[in-house]
């Protein structure tokens, strides 16, 4: 009897790992089962595709056993993180996803189809050369372009990059990941646009308000400084001056609850999508921290983090008086459209933002004929470095450009990120249809 017994556990012991290896096959097949049909020859797939940028200008093309990038060296590299690769060593890539797409893959036959197709980007990828061209090669950097009334995503280029065609002379640090959608980083004073808006809307007499700056100001005993003496001012030149007393003593104002409020309502701390392609979260302190480190996350420091993707969300909203249309890079999509932000806050930080440009940045002789409206961002990071950000848009219906520039431990926003911004923006208006 105990012989039967011990034979049926096992029986039962084999049926289970048997059942248990199906669900794993299955599951398998299911993820995997592309890459099996492809694995020993491409050829296998009768599909043929090509990658083009919005002008038409080829980025990558397949067909059968064979796989091109452009003939350009410049643009195989400014536009990597746009295109990816044919092995998926980015996470970011399109060329990837579109070719399994494209051969269609098919769970009941286990084999791909026969298709000849095209897809077009809204990338430019002069745009993307262009921006390539102005980043030096000391610094890390991510740059974010987009016409914020359709939400065609026209320029993106993460620095390093790499050379899909040349890899065995090396490839730089970090070169894979897509700083554009994949990392947050230290917003500095990018993120006063967030305190702002939050004290439009629940400081009533915010505009009326003066704020006095001496260079330093203690919260509980604790020093908030600031780069200059900005003496007395109101909230609109508190911005301008990008000043770190005034808008820690907002955020205080305001209280934690509801700067979470406002971060978590303008989707910093979320991961969103691009075209299917997820891109990092944000944080900022969501546990009780005190009114001295609250100041210092209003002003973008303390734990605070942001994509930089999700900043170009937000400053697309600012742009398009409150309403975003949703970044997409796959031509003919249809748009998403999110009300993101109350349209007098909008138009108010529209404002703001233009006379930053005007009052602060030199806006004639540093970005001549553009219709700016921005912020600059000197995100310290407490080793004597600092990311240099610059965000904003153009007020100009004929050129309505969003962009985020971000230069890793560039330094000061306006002297690094804001002249490179400058120089793709004027090449943007003059080049871009």
């Amino acid at each position: 009897m105990r012989k039967i017994t011990n034979r049926a556990f096992c029986v039962l012991l084999i049926a289970a790992g048997v059942i248990f290896g199906m669900i794993v096959y299955v599951l398998n097949y299911i993820d995997h089962g592309h890459d099996w049909a492809l694995y020993f020859s491409r050829s296998n797939s009768g599909s043929t595709g090509m990658l083009l940028d919005r002008s038409g200008i080829v980025l990558a093309s397949f067909g059968g056993a064979d796989e091109f990038f452009s003939p350009d060296a410049e643009t195989r590299m400014s536009n990597y993180h746009v295109t990816g690769d044919y092995w998926g060593r980015t996470g970011t890539g399109i060329l990837s996803r579109y070719r399994r797409d494209v051969n269609g893959f098919s769970l009941l036959t286990g084999t791909t189809r026969t298709e000849n197709s095209t897809l077009t980007l809204t990338v430019d990828a002069r745009l993307n050369n262009k921006i390539y061209e102005l980043l030096d090669t000391e610094h890390n950097a991510a740059v974010l372009v987009c016409n914020y009334k359709t939400g065609e995503l026209l320029g993106m280029v993460s620095a390093p990059t790499v050379d899909p065609l040349d890899v065995e002379n090396g490839v730089p640090d970090g070169a894979y990941l897509n700083r554009c959608l994949s990392a947050a980083f230290t917003p500095g004073s990018t993120f006063k646009l967030v305190t702002a808006a939050a004290a439009i809307e629940n400081i009533s007499d915010i505009n009326e308000r003066t704020f006095y700056c001496e260079g330093e100001y203690k919260i509980a005993g604790v020093p908030i400084t600031c780069k200059a003496a900005h003496y007395t001012q109101t909230f609109e030149q508190a911005l301008s001056n990008s000043c770190n007393i005034a808008f820690a003593q907002i955020a205080v104002m305001l209280g934690q609850e509801t700067m979470i409020d406002y971060v978590t309502k303008y989707g910093f701390l979320s991961s969103h999508e691009l075209d299917g392609i997820g891109c990092a979260s944000g944080t900022y302190p969501l546990d009780f921290v005190g009114d001295p480190e609250l100041g210092w996350s209003g002003i973008g420091q303390s734990t605070d983090t942001i994509c930089p993707y999700a900043m170009l969300r937000y400053v697309c909203a600012i742009a398009n008086g409150g309403t975003l249309i949703e970044p997409h890079m796959v031509s003919g999509e249809e748009p998403v459209t999110t009300a993101l932000i109350e349209p007098a806050t909008a138009k108010q930080l529209t404002q703001m933002m233009n006379y930053n440009v005007v009052d602060h940045y030199g806006g004639d002789v540093n970005f001549p004929g553009l219709k700016l409206c921005a912020k600059t961002g000197t995100a310290e990071l407490g080793d004597g470095d600092s990311h240099s950000w610059f965000v904003g848009f153009l007020a100009d219906d004929e050129h309505p450009y969003a962009f985020v520039t971000l230069v890793e431990r560039g330094g000061y926003g306006i002297t690094v990120a804001g002249a490179i911004t400058n120089g793709f923006l004027q090449w943007a208006v003059e080049n871009i249809e």
